[in-house]
């Protein structure tokens, strides 16, 4: 090989190796590239969950609602990095508070006093600039309430009657029909038939069995809205006209009343009569209040919530008021003179939702015949909660209630809870895998009934 030839060989060789540098540094860009590529995406996406994680912190914190005292110098420290102006001002008239005139710093104490009692809009802008929500701001008159904790039997009637479901039967030829099917279902409430207002199930069934197999023209509730429906009844084996549906007139069962005020309103419960097929909250025509005794307790362990076995006579002398309003916030109506001889206990201030902490507090609640204090302990407070029957965690440490109950169970929602002497909510669900914790209601929100 003469030194042309190797000097071309190494030329070559040296080129091939500039190529194979020239790749291998495209190759290393392109992994940078990946690399800044996941980096970014990584710090995007973990920006993105805090981003989530503060914003459920401040709405957990921030209620849309609040409610102050009017003539009350009120303190409310929320520690959020925000700060809120008014952009609205009184819905009952004309204001002396120019709207946007005033900034207010939710980070620190905020001390408020209003005079009078009225609303405020306040627009909220996370660290002073981010829109974030706007909180209706109310200024309610103080109130006392008597907090109460006995148990009472309740009867609510049903307005129309409500359909629990469809069903099938056979007729004479062995056919099997469903004549509501499709027509009405779960929840409906049939207000008249024929032009005739329904009053009861009885009268109901009564209809239908003796109107001659006639076609049946309901006045049917379905989602707040009227509608009409024809059934045609077929007769069974028996030769008795039917439409195959169940319905119910009526629910009743045991609670305990958490307040009566001085006028002799009350509120019970802290959450709604709910129908126990359908789980929808009955639309009630009216309903009453009657006394009762407990005769037996269920101890709940993990995964079997324990129960109350009420005693209760529905005779008109052991009546005590009148069931006015069933929502998702309680039973609501006005008791008696009876009642009123009965619940004595002194009233207590309300307390409000900002003005609740963690930590030592007591329900009354009634498990041997005379209503007590047992201890419990304040977990944790959801000032925004989408579930306003969960705004208050709580746990029963009391032992001597423990020893009867195994903690909270059914036949105890509406146990009025109380901390530093005043009447903050009321007991309403337990943790069925815990029955020493549960639930409770903002006394405040079952006021807005």
């Amino acid at each position: 090989m003469n030194k042309d030839d190797m000097r071309h060989r190494v030329q070559q060789q040296s080129g091939q190796d500039v190529i194979v540098f020239l790749d291998q540094v495209k190759l290393r860009k392109r992994r940078r590239n990946v690399y800044r590529s996941w980096l970014l995406v990584s710090i995007l996406v973990s920006c993105a969950i805090l981003a989530g994680l503060l914003y459920y912190q401040i709405d957990h914190r921030l209620p849309s609602i609040i409610n102050v005292r009017a003539g009350k110098v009120e303190v409310l420290d929320l520690g959020i990095p925000a700060k809120a102006q008014v952009v609205s001002v009184s819905k009952q008239g004309v204001s002396n508070v120019p709207a946007g005139s005033i900034d207010i710093d939710l980070s620190r104490p905020v001390t408020l006093k209003a005079a009078d009692a009225d609303n405020y809009g306040l627009q909220v802008k996370l660290f002073g600039f981010l829109n974030f929500k706007e909180i209706d701001l109310r200024v309610i008159e103080d109130q006392e309430l008597i907090p109460v904790g006995m148990p009472v039997g309740i009867y609510v009637k049903t307005k129309g009657v409500m359909v629990i479901g469809t069903g099938e039967f056979q007729t004479a030829s062995g056919d099997k029909v469903s004549p509501s099917k499709g027509l009405l279902k779960s929840g409906d409430y049939i207000l008249y038939m024929n032009g005739v207002a329904v009053s009861d199930k009885d009268d109901f069934m009564k209809m239908i069995r003796f109107g001659a197999g006639k076609p049946l023209t309901m006045t049917v509730i379905r989602d707040g809205k009227e509608l009409k429906q024809t059934i045609h009844p077929q007769k069974d084996t028996k030769g008795e006209y039917k439409i195959g549906l169940w319905v119910r007139d009526s629910a009743q069962g045991i609670g305990t009343m958490t307040y009566m005020d001085g006028e002799g309103n009350f509120g019970a419960l802290g959450h709604g009569i709910a129908d126990v097929d359908t789980s929808d909250l009955m639309t009630m025509d009216d309903g009453t209040l009657y006394m009762a005794e407990v005769v037996d307790i269920k101890k709940g362990a993990v995964g079997k919530p324990g129960e109350m076995t009420g005693l209760i006579v529905y005779s008109n002398d052991r009546i005590l008021g009148d069931i006015n309003n069933n929502c998702e916030r309680g039973i609501f109506g006005r008791c008696n003179k009876k009642a009123g001889g009965k619940f004595r206990e002194n009233p207590v201030p309300i307390g409000l939702k900002q003005e609740i902490t963690s930590g030592p507090a007591q329900i009354i609640c009634t498990v041997d015949g005379v209503p007590k204090y047992y201890d419990i302990e304040i977990n944790d407070i959801n000032l925004n909660h989408s579930n306003v029957n969960r705004g208050i965690e709580l746990t029963v440490v009391d032992e001597e209630l423990l020893a009867i109950t195994g903690g909270i169970v059914q036949g105890m929602s509406g146990s009025p809870i109380l901390q530093n002497g005043k009447i903050v909510g009321a007991v309403t669900h337990v943790l069925v895998n815990d029955p020493t914790r549960g639930y409770g209601i903002f006394i405040e929100n079952m006021l807005q009934h």
